[in-house]
């Protein structure tokens, strides 16, 4: 199929949480033979942050952030066999949506895949001239890469004909176990940019767990937090680009993970970085939400915390010998099921039942009408 993607970014990670999600997705289902076009605006200097090259998977469209260049690629979706708009783009994402649903021939797929479910729906329920009160019944489909049953209930609740999760993965070509890098020593790191969602749950969980341990070193990567004040014993550096993920990752005894409020709130949200760090054979420490245990086993393949205290008495007591055994377990786990190229073979499926379905309603509606 001729897969039209309309996305924040393909090609940089700068801001842009769902780069590795894109990148894996998009690979796996160019494996199955889909041709894909990836359309991203030239917007908040992402293009001088690239962290790729243009991929060999996809054909990546870089356009102005201006009427003309949404109109030039609006009019791109013409020509495609199934047409998604992703949440966040962040430019013109309202009109991008009513734009493609319109310009898309009719036999095509419609899809709306929403990166960040939580907040969309919070925004659909304190408006209700949210752009998708009207096109959820133009779409064929609604994906997102997490929240689980609380999220499907909700979409479909709105009107949404199925929403169906396709929850985030390992690409193991590029995430893996790499040397200690000691840029990246640390007794507990934590990678994440600043963000209003998320510093409180920081607060709570790395720099409380920091405060606590003033012996242990921390380490603290991401952009925002130059200007907050930091425990003496935290060190911060910055921007951590993807190439040093790993090292970011397998460096330190253990990293964190810290969700972000809305999606510890709906849980069955596990972030990238979760299967990132896996992936890297990282011990991984992470706040509590509920559904984790459908992707890692608790004490075994990952470390729980219900908050600083917890996080603080893991890394006192985690000797090297016990952070390795569980890196490793985490490590087999998302390597037998969470890839992105099992994430393809789903995903494939859906397009093509789908596409069935459709084109069965075409069917039915053409026969009702010659009736």
């Amino acid at each position: 199929m001729r897969i039209a993607f309309y996305g924040s970014s393909l090609l940089s990670a700068y801001w842009n949480g769902a780069a590795t999600y894109y990148r894996g997705i998009l690979s796996a289902l160019a494996g199955h033979g889909h041709r894909i076009t990836f359309y991203e605006p030239d917007a908040f200097d992402r293009q001088s942050h690239r962290d790729i090259d243009p991929p060999d998977y996809a054909e990546v469209v870089v356009y102005p952030a201006t009427g003309e260049g949404l109109a030039r690629v609006v009019a791109a979706a013409a020509a495609a066999d199934v047409v998604v708009k992703a949440s966040g783009v962040g430019v013109f994402d309202d009109e991008l949506l009513d734009g493609i649903l319109a310009a898309a021939n009719p036999g095509a797929l419609r899809i709306f895949w929403d990166v960040d479910a939580p907040a969309t729906l919070a925004e659909m329920r304190a408006d209700p001239g949210h752009v998708l009160h009207r096109a959820l019944s133009q779409l064929d489909r609604v994906l997102t890469y997490g929240g689980g049953p609380p999220v499907i209930a909700a979409y479909e609740g709105f009107g949404a004909r199925a929403c169906i999760p396709v929850y985030n993965a390992l690409d193991p070509a590029t995430h893996h176990p790499v040397p200690p890098d000691p840029r990246f020593a640390a007794d507990l790191a934590f990678l994440g940019n600043r963000l209003p969602d998320r510093e409180a749950r920081v607060e709570r969980f790395f720099l409380v767990a920091a405060a606590r341990l003033p012996e242990r070193a921390f380490l603290l990567g991401g952009s925002g937090w130059e200007t907050r004040g930091l425990p003496p014993n935290v060190r911060h550096v910055g921007h951590v680009g993807t190439r040093d993920h790993n090292a970011f990752n397998t460096s330190p005894r253990a990293v964190l993970n810290i969700a972000r409020d809305s999606m510890a709130a709906v849980g069955f949200s596990p972030a990238t970085r979760v299967f990132e760090a896996a992936g890297a054979g990282a011990c991984l420490i992470t706040d509590a939400w509920e559904g984790l245990d459908l992707f890692l086993k608790p004490d075994a393949e990952v470390l729980v915390a219900r908050d600083g205290r917890d996080v603080a008495d893991h890394v006192a007591a985690l000797t090297p010998e016990r952070a390795r055994a569980i890196g490793e377990a985490a490590r087999a786990r998302v390597l037998d099921r969470h890839t992105y190229a099992l994430r393809g073979v789903e995903v494939d499926r859906i397009l093509r039942e789908a596409a069935a379905e459709k084109a069965e309603r075409g069917v039915l509606v053409l026969e009702r009408s010659t009736a």
